[in-house]
């Protein structure tokens, strides 16, 4: 039953999967939602037939659906992921647990789970849907805004409250940044690297190729291939490395040049990617960005969220659990502070930027751990002695990557912060004369529980997890 709402009505820009779920979520509680979507509907236009985007979907996201119902029914879509499998240049594997046994990340089709979030969406009687109705203008002192429909006609929409989620590049955000009277301060930063898709079939009786249940990286250090897998038996590969230089996307421009490149780097995979040479010159890298923008703001009545509020780069696989996850903590400040939306959209906006900015930095920095570090014994003894400590002392030592991933209660900028800490104490533990034979005995977590409580008792941190 949907709770009270004070009568407001609410707009929100872009009806990707964030935009859907907090439609959704603001239905529940009794607001009028009006979605819009510049692209047509991809339910009946297959507007993503051809790029099969995988998203990982991880326990922040979970928390959000949950909230909806729609976990279960996403659940049945996704496919598990335990572990990092690591092939090197030689055809070796390594395996890496991304957690405790039943823990994993969920490869997820952006398509799917977004039209299945629209399917919930238009189950609200409160929503309206628009597709095709593209934003031109917005004013921001009585929320009106004009959109021009497929058809070329203009359609002017007026409500209390409008939402960007609206994207990386987000319409909403471009207008707001062109407020005179408003000290916004913006930037928008590209990666030295782009990506490109790349496909692996399935078998000819529907099964996978390559071990089902994991996320498979090539890393290469400053360039590196994954692969996630799809329901029908198929891997979408991603191909990260520079947009320009000696080695990089711009460099591989023909045949010859990107066929060494593959049989070079990615000999193992060529077995099993489909026409990669092909497929490769036949494409444009997609660039990777950085957003931040503050403040979210406009006159107590315009916010963004997600990607609009906060883009980041995909090595944490956290961009979707994020937004997700403003969404969560958006409908919870609506109850807590009676609907009263001034109150909520501040609380909403001091919390989610400093986390915000956090999950950015660690996804930016992930890009090393995949790319170089998932491939170095050093490296992974390192990972082999924080799971060992963890299991012996849980309250004391949660993984960095564990408070990202699968502890949705510990804020982003905490782990972020509890993450720093834990990298100068594992320095140290790796400078152990003889770790590589060491790394098991007693002594070895003795110096690492003083450490850890020596350097926790230093900084002024919250440390309950």
């Amino acid at each position: 039953m949907a709770e009270q709402a004070q009568q407001k009505t609410i707009a929100i820009n872009g009806a990707g999967p964030v935009g859907a779920l907090l439609a959704v979520m603001l239905a529940k509680k009794g607001y009028q939602v009006d979605l819009f979507e510049s692209r047509p509907d991809s339910r009946k236009t297959n507007i993503y037939q051809g790029k099969s985007i995988n998203l990982a979907l991880s326990d922040r996201g979970w928390k959000a659906l949950n909230a909806v119902g729609l976990d279960e029914e996403i659940r049945q879509q996704a496919i598990p992921m335990f572990c990092r499998v690591m092939h090197d240049v030689d055809g070796k594997i390594t395996k890496q647990p991304y957690g405790k046994e039943d823990q994993a990340i969920w490869s997820v089709s952006r398509a799917g789970i977004n039209e299945q979030l629209i399917d919930l969406a238009e189950k609200e009687s409160t929503v309206n849907i628009h597709f095709g109705h593209r934003l031109t203008q917005l004013n921001f002192d009585d929320n009106t805004a004009v959109y021009i429909n497929d058809n070329h006609h203009q359609k002017i929409h007026q409500s209390d409250l409008v939402f960007g989620a609206d994207g990386a590049f987000s319409k909403v955000r471009r207008l707001m940044q062109e407020l005179p009277k408003e000290r916004i301060s913006y930037s928008l930063d590209y990666m030295q690297q782009s990506y490109m898709e790349l496909s692996i079939p399935a078998n000819e009786d529907g099964s996978h190729k390559l071990e089902k249940n994991a996320l498979h990286i090539w890393p290469r250090k400053n360039f590196m291939l994954i692969a996630l897998p799809n329901v029908d038996g198929s891997f979408t590969c991603t191909l990260f490395m520079n947009h320009d230089g000696e080695l990089s996307f711009s460099s591989l421009d023909n045949k010859q040049k990107v066929n060494e490149f593959f049989q070079k780097y990615f000999s193992d995979a060529m077995v099993y990617l489909d026409n990669p040479v092909e497929d490769f010159l036949s494409k444009a890298p997609s660039p990777l960005c950085l957003v931040h923008i503050y403040p979210w703001l406009v006159n107590d009545s315009v916010a963004l969220i997600g990607d609009a509020a906060h883009a980041m780069v995909p090595f944490y696989g956290q961009g979707m659990n994020c937004g997700f996850e403003d969404c969560r903590v958006l409908a919870e400040f609506v109850n807590e502070h009676n609907h009263q939306w001034p109150d909520v959209l501040e609380a909403y906006q001091q919390e989610r930027k400093a986390n915000g900015d956090a999950i950015i930095e660690l996804a930016k920095r992930n890009f090393v751990e995949m790319s170089d570090l998932s491939g170095d014994e050093n490296f992974l003894l390192r990972k082999k002695i924080e799971a060992q400590f963890h299991q012996m002392y849980p309250q004391l030592w949660v993984p960095l990557y564990t408070m990202v991933t699968f502890s949705p209660d510990i804020p982003y900028k905490k782990a972020l912060a509890l993450g720093d800490i834990q990298k100068e104490i594992m320095d140290e533990i790796m400078q152990i004369p003889n770790i590589e034979q060491e790394w098991q005995q007693a002594h070895v977590y003795q110096k690492l529980q003083q450490l850890t409580q020596d350097k926790l008792t230093a900084n002024p941190l919250e440390i309950s997890l």
